[in-house]
């Protein structure tokens, strides 16, 4: 019988030992992935370039398709089960050709991880007119999932992990004005809805594909020291956020809470290779864990970052799953039936 997470019915944490401290390398401690592709989209730098490095260190082969090749050598080249390729999120045909070629090899896939992302950027828009944080955060994941599902299919069981965020809460999803065409651009709240959509298609997809024995994930990495994600952000919004002090500088208790790469990869190795995950998919989690429901127990602030925890309703919901995925098929041109 399949399972569905629709309003949060399966957000339960298994109790699975992991905590905010735990790292990449101490959640897939003793597997093997020998045999094992995956491809990690964003694998060059941050977290992103950590949890290449643990899957490949664990056996698989890697393929990670990055914008800035020069940059991605220089990150990765050398290191013995990684291959890169070009692919630019902003860009729907690179996004095809890049497929194209990965199918053409016939290889299988295992585990697909959408962790590429921008945050917090000016407003700017793609060749189709989507917000960027929009097309690059999710309908670039979408369009990849979609054209990758071969491959997924053929894998006699595979994982799709979405990298969300805690910043979900910062927006549900405005089917209204998705593009902030007849609104003012708020780029919080472009980047909230982004990482909503992440939710609703993790959860979605995992419903869809659950036949083809593929599952699917989303998660919140944490709050991590050393990244490059918020490099255009303005100093005046970290300051509003409450997290830097009146000269710039970020306040000592939030960096004392703050994770470190290693840590900020673990929630995303656990979800794509976890025996604890065997039977449950289409759930958010966050370290290391499948996480609660947020029903205004947390107490959050941006200032505390041990406080930013657990996820929305809104980015659980049925209805609004069925909607996304209507619109993504939509604007993607792509009749995605898995």
């Amino acid at each position: 019988m399949q399972q569905n997470n629709y309003q949060g019915r399966l957000q339960r944490p298994l109790g699975t030992g992991f905590t905010s401290q735990s790292t990449a390398a101490e959640v897939i401690n003793g597997y093997d992935l020998s045999g094992k592709v995956a491809i990690v989209t964003g694998g060059s730098t941050g977290i992103g370039l950590e949890t290449v490095k643990v899957l490949a260190q664990a056996g698989a082969t890697v393929i990670v398709p990055v914008r800035n090749m020069e940059k991605a050598l220089k990150n990765l080249g050398g290191i013995t089960n990684v291959e890169l390729h070009s692919m630019d999120l902003m860009d729907t045909q690179s996004i095809d050709a890049f497929a194209e070629r990965f199918l053409e090899t016939g290889l299988p896939l295992h585990i697909l991880i959408n962790n590429a992302g921008i945050m917090w950027v000016p407003l700017r828009r793609d060749d189709r007119g989507i917000e960027s944080q929009l097309a690059t955060n999710y309908l670039a994941a979408f369009q990849l999932t979609a054209r990758l599902w071969p491959a997924l299919k053929n894998a006699g069981g595979a994982r799709v992990v979405n990298v969300s965020s805690y910043g979900h809460q910062m927006s549900p999803f405005n089917f209204d004005d998705p593009n902030f065409i007849d609104r003012d651009y708020h780029t919080l709240v472009g980047y909230g809805q982004s990482k909503t959509a992440c939710n609703l298609f993790a959860m979605e997809l995992d419903k869809q594909a659950q036949s083809s024995n593929v599952r699917a994930y989303s998660l919140h990495p944490g709050s991590i020291n050393g990244t490059e994600l918020g490099r255009e952000a303005s100093m005046e919004l970290f300051k509003q956020m409450g997290m830097l002090d009146s000269d710039g500088n970020i306040l000592p208790e939030i960096l004392s809470n703050l994770k470190t790469i290693p840590q900020g990869a673990a929630t995303t190795i656990f979800c794509a290779t976890s025996p604890l995950l065997q039977n449950i998919g289409g759930v958010y989690c966050e370290d290391g864990d499948i996480a609660e429901l947020d029903l205004g127990q947390f107490g959050q602030q941006f200032s505390n970052p041990n406080s930013t925890r657990g996820v929305q309703l809104y980015s659980l919901d049925e209805t609004n799953a069925a909607r996304l995925w209507k619109w993504s098929e939509q604007v993607t041109g792509i009749k995605f039936r898995p």
